[in-house]
């Protein structure tokens, strides 16, 4: 019989995860403007649409089908999940003895992975891209990206970075916050900047939305992570102890950075601090010690900080709602903190920290698993950017007053504040 308890864990971590891409949507509507609100909300929405749809389609099955025999790809054999579906009514007539949980589960985990992965690349192109040319990119990305680079981190047995590499990644440092913020910073240096991007000052328009948002994120991250280990076991409490350790310290870290840069802590400043914690530890959540984790969330906010106060104006790329500088950068610096802080006994490989060993065969490993990750998103992304340009009349970007007017209003009809004029 399956372990009751252990189901009963996955399922509900599956539902915590599932609440992230709604509490997203409120973070990255409360920092918009008040003429995108809606706009940059139903990017985030329309995520739940597309990824549900393709990952029973295809997705599942081109992350985690086949025989181990591809490195880079799942394979065929699943398509609209019919195997595992197939296995869940012999089982229900001859119940297996060595699984822990039902394998149906897994597609809606891994969907809830996907569902918010893809949506973190919204907060990048806010206020200028083409509603179309979103959610066309979205759907090539879960399939064309997503999909082949999970199975390389985890597909098991013959899997490009997981294994062949060795590079470790307990919840998606590579695949969900690299590979998000990599794209959004791809997506917004296609795009250009947003009308008057380094002369005027862009304010988030509902900082209690942006809290709440964080909120839902930070609980919600709870199932994030705890439920990569796939029991309900020691790890998995370790997981969730480390995931609350390093969202606190980035919360503290960051209001400290924002004191002494600015003089004035935020709010929006300490739900930002909390998510870059989070998103440092993903990576390591069931490979370090819980002191590791405080200096994992307190190392990651003065690097997510810079690279979004002054990254961006040196570079000119417009990161509107900095899905780079908190996921991709936060997502390097944790996956690399983990090749050195990973306590022996908990690493998937033969290979410790280097803190604990002295080797630095792991973090050597964590270093090219990263670089290939980005060599990878990067070739990927801009196949699929040119792709997209084509078939959106060789643009993604709205007219000029189309920008201007917003878009809650030029591409959707509507506002989410009916008075509001859109001049603000």
């Amino acid at each position: 019989m399956f372990d009751t308890g252990s189901t009963a864990f996955m399922l509900i971590c599956t539902m915590l995860i599932f609440l992230m891409t709604p509490g997203l949507a409120f973070f990255y509507g409360g920092l918009a403007r008040r003429k995108n609100v809606a706009n940059t909300m139903l990017m985030t929405f329309v995520v739940i649409g597309v990824v549900g749809v393709l990952w029973i389609l295809a997705g599942w099955s081109f992350a985690y089908g086949g025989d181990g025999s591809i490195s880079f790809f799942g394979g065929f054999d699943q398509l609209l999940c019919l195997p595992v579906v197939q296995q869940v009514l012999e089982q229900a007539v001859n119940p297996p003895v060595d699984a822990t949980y039902p394998a149906i589960v897994n597609i809606a985990f891994q969907m809830a992975f996907t569902m918010i992965t893809s949506a973190i690349i919204t907060g990048s192109v806010a206020g200028r891209m083409k509603f179309r040319a979103i959610v066309l990119f979205l759907g090539i990305w879960v399939l064309v990206v997503y999909a082949p680079l999970a199975h390389m981190v985890w597909g098991g047995e013959g899997s490009l970075i997981g294994e062949q590499i060795g590079a470790l990644d307990f919840a998606g440092g590579d695949v969900v916050h690299i590979s998000s913020g990599l794209t959004g910073l791809v997506l917004c240096i296609a795009l250009g900047g947003r009308r008057g991007f380094g002369v005027m000052s862009y304010r988030p328009h509902n900082v209690p939305f942006v809290a709440l948002g964080a909120g839902l994120l930070w609980f919600g991250w709870f199932g994030f992570n705890a439920g990569s280990q796939f029991a309900a076991d020691g790890v998995a409490a370790l997981a969730l102890l480390n995931t609350v350790t390093a969202s606190a310290s980035g919360l503290v870290s960051w209001l400290i950075v924002e004191r002494l840069a600015t003089g004035k802590p935020t709010l929006v400043g300490a739900s930002t601090g909390l998510v870059a914690g989070l998103v440092a530890i993903t990576p390591s959540a069931g490979f370090v010690e819980p002191w590791t984790a405080l200096i994992i969330g307190a190392a990651v906010p003065p690097v997510c900080y810079f690279a979004i106060s002054h990254l961006k104006a040196r570079f000119g790329y417009d990161d509107a709602l900095d899905a780079f500088g908190c996921h991709g950068i936060g997502g390097i610096v944790g996956g690399i903190l983990t090749g050195l802080f990973c306590v022996p006994e908990l690493s998937w490989t033969s290979f410790g920290g280097l803190l604990y060993t002295g080797d630095p065969t792991l973090l050597v490993a964590q270093v090219l698993g990263i670089v290939v990750t980005v060599a990878i998103v990067l070739v990927l992304d801009l196949a699929i950017v040119f792709a997209v340009k084509a078939l959106c009349g060789g643009s993604l970007r709205v007219e000029e007053s189309e920008e201007a007017l917003g878009l809650d209003i030029s591409e959707h009809g509507e506002s989410a504040y009916p008075a509001f004029t859109g001049l603000d």
